[in-house]
């Protein structure tokens, strides 16, 4: 097969999948989607980089990190156009890009979240805070590896930061504060209908945040099996073939924080000593095979 890896920054876990592809004797490309321009024209959609038409590739793996999703998700968007099979369609990295579509969707999938309220400018911000309690966490709607996101432990700190993000002409999340798992929280990498690795995420410093991009440590931990459903069950609810599932566990339950379109593998590869990379790889065999056997069907 020939695969193309679209990436802005080519590190780890693009050269990881590269190694595994090339072991499983497909070809690979590497394409920094920034430098991508698409043409659109009658049923001719085509994608250029560097001076050449993109075309012929049985799979692309999306690896559109924060920062440029929009350009990214349209680039991925182009290649679906053209058949091109990928595990992460553009309309589910962007919609796992956004916070509060993510928590809709989650919620509606009746997945376990925390309690969370969507604001931006409101004079009612008493009530606000009675609705979910101190301490409580808020964020950033476009927050991301722990930026933008602060722990206020009074309503009194929560009213100075709502107060800011209110001069910002800012959207931010209002969110419920798990104290049974305050720094901690568990990475569940899932493929297809598998989780294939997970890790517990543990801060550094007493800090709230259990981002890896924190400073936080990772180690291998095993899932129970509500745990691996749930983490399933946010993957479909996405739409999301391989992604990060972000969960914590708390009294009534795991509840999922976040999903992560574009995980990395560097953490849970050296935490786990999975070859995560291979299984995307396989996942990636197997269902490219079936998109083109069902495009040749169709011509």
């Amino acid at each position: 097969m020939k695969i193309g890896i679209v990436t802005r920054v080519p590190g780890y876990t693009v050269r990881r999948l590269r190694e595994e592809a090339i072991a499983r004797g497909h070809t690979v490309e590497t394409i920094r989607f920034p430098e991508c321009y698409v043409e659109i024209q009658q049923d001719k959609p085509s994608v250029h980089y560097r001076g050449k038409d993109l075309n012929g590739f049985d799979a692309i793996i999306p690896r559109v990190l924060p920062g440029m999703t929009n350009y990214g998700a349209a680039i991925v968007r182009q290649f679906e156009m053209m058949g091109t099979y990928t595990p992460a369609k553009s309309i589910a990295i962007t919609r796992s890009r956004d916070k509060l579509r993510s928590l809709q969707l989650l919620s509606k999938a009746k997945v376990g979240i925390p309690k969370t309220i969507f604001s931006r400018e409101t004079p009612d911000v008493d009530h606000l805070l009675d609705q979910v309690g101190t301490p409580v966490i808020i964020k950033l709607a476009s927050s991301t590896q722990g930026n933008g996101v602060v722990l206020a432990e009074t309503k009194k700190a929560a009213k100075s930061v709502i107060q800011a993000f209110y001069v910002n002409d800012t959207s931010f999340l209002i969110q419920e504060f798990i104290e049974e798992s305050a720094g901690v929280d568990i990475r569940a990498f899932v493929v297809g209908n598998q989780v294939v690795a997970s890790m517990q995420r543990q801060s550094l410093d007493d800090d709230f945040r259990s981002n890896i991009h924190q400073g936080g440590t990772g180690t291998v931990i095993k899932l129970s099996e509500e745990e691996r459903k749930v983490a399933i069950r946010a993957a479909k609810a996405m739409g999301l073939a391989i992604c990060g599932v972000d969960l914590m566990r708390s009294s009534r339950g795991p509840l999922v924080l976040e999903v992560n379109s574009a995980p990395g593998l560097e953490g849970i590869e050296s935490a786990t000593g999975r070859n995560v990379a291979g299984k995307i790889i396989e996942y990636i065999e197997r269902n490219a095979k079936r998109n083109n056997k069902k495009d040749k069907v169709g011509a």
